[in-house]
């Protein structure tokens, strides 16, 4: 299961910092946070990802289950 960490305003959303979720790629990834955790459905779309510290915005990039998502809702100054 691919590790994600949640930043800010999405950890606020969650509830938590950190998940572990099966999903093989980025975009069924988001659509179980959105599944699993209603109120991150505002913040998803403006976040950013990090694939094993690596900026992706491509959500048909493939996960592995060794793989760390970093969700980076926007941040004060944007």
């Amino acid at each position: 299961m691919a590790k994600v960490h949640l930043y800010a305003a999405a950890r606020t959303a969650a509830g938590q910092s950190r998940l572990d979720l099966d999903s093989s790629d980025l975009g069924s990834l988001i659509t179980a946070l959105e599944s699993e955790h209603q109120k991150l459905r505002a913040v998803l779309p403006m976040c950013s990802y990090l694939l094993n510290g690596t900026s992706v915005k491509d959500h048909s990039t493939k996960l592995t289950p060794e793989d760390q998502i970093d969700v980076l809702p926007r941040f004060a100054g944007g």
